[in-house]
Formats: structure tokens, sequence, C-alpha cells
């Protein structure tokens, strides 16, 4: 669900961004509304929004979470200072290829990898599985920051649409994979009830 939550202000920023841009009337002031620039402004907010909520409810932010919200407000704010849309393309593939770094330095620094400490709580597995894990998230990492990349300054008209749909259907095929993949080996270690 965690996941999940990280991807509304990418909704809002693409719901906002489909709108026929319009100028809409706010507290005396006038907005424009629709298109890349006003998305990007709700894009801001809805993250401030949301990571601010749960801040205050869980007290606390993953590491990703900040890491998200620093590069949204950083591109975000760039590409309304610059009135460049260009800011905000390099912010999926530079947020993906960090958490791609901070999966790979563990494997140097520390005693688990990154995925271990994320779901040792819950599953127990062998070192060498762990390993392969935490590097098939690099890979997964690498490879969505370069798709977003390509497609960004590549085809124009549909990026947005790959950012919000491509990423979070990227996402979800990845998960599922990892799901079959730890169901191989996971072993259910209850003892067998004998039969009388």
């Amino acid at each position: 669900m965690k996941q999940f939550i990280d991807f509304i202000p990418l909704i809002l920023f693409f719901i906002v961004y489909k709108l026929e841009p319009r100028n809409v009337e706010l507290a005396g002031q006038s907005f424009e509304l629709g298109g890349i620039f006003s998305a990007t402004a709700v894009l801001i907010a809805s993250s401030v929004v949301v990571y601010g909520a749960l801040l205050v409810l869980q007290r606390k932010l993953e590491k990703g979470q900040w890491l998200t919200l620093a590069a949204c407000l950083l591109f975000g704010g760039m590409t309304l200072a610059f009135h460049s849309e260009t800011f905000l393309k390099w912010k999926a593939p530079v947020v993906n290829w960090l958490f791609a770094v901070g999966f790979a330095a563990t494997h140097f620094i520390g005693d688990k990898v990154l995925i271990q400490r994320i779901m040792g709580h819950a599953v127990q597995l062998p070192e060498q599985i762990w390993t392969r894990l935490n590097l098939a998230w690099v890979a997964f990492f690498v490879f969505s920051g370069c798709a977003n990349l390509f497609v960004a300054f590549t085809f124009h008209d549909i990026w947005v649409d790959f950012k919000v749909f491509g990423s979070l259907g990227m996402t979800v095929l990845f998960l599922v994979a990892q799901g079959v993949y730890l169901a191989r080996h996971i072993h259910d270690d209850a003892p067998q009830q004998s039969k009388d």
C-alpha cells in the first residue's frame, strides 16, 4: 500500500496535465489550470500534503520518501522557475538512479542488503537469495530510470502518460515477479501433524 501512496501526487499531476488549459478564479486571483506548469504546481503541492500527512501520522518518513519529496521540490521548482519542462523530465530518471545507488551501496555498507532490511522481518531467506533480490531491485531502478529518460526525450507527446502508467505498470509487474520469485524460496516450516 505504501508504494501506491507515493503515486497519489503523480496521478493528480496527470489529471491536471490532461485538462484543457483554462483560467480559474481562486481567492480573487486568476490561475491557469491545465497543462504542464499548473500540473507541476499541483505535483509539488500534493507531494507536500501527502508526505506532510504521512510525517504527522507516522512521525517519520522513509529515506525514499524524503528523496522523492526533495526531488519533486527541486525539479518541479526549477520547472516553474525557469518555465521549462526539461527539468521535470529529469526527475523520474534521477530518482530511480538514486534508488539504484542506494540499493547497490548496501552490498558494501552494513551487514544486510537493503531489501533484507525492508522485508527481513516478514520473510526468512538465505543470504544469496537476499543478494539476488537486492540486485534485481538495482537493475529495476536502473532500467526504470533509463526507460523514463528515453520516453521523456524521444516521445514528447506521451511522456506524461508513460511517467504515470508506464512507471506504475513497471512497478506492479516487478512486484508480481518478485512475489513469484519469493514464493519459490519460501517453505512452510510448520511440522506436519500426524493423522491417526
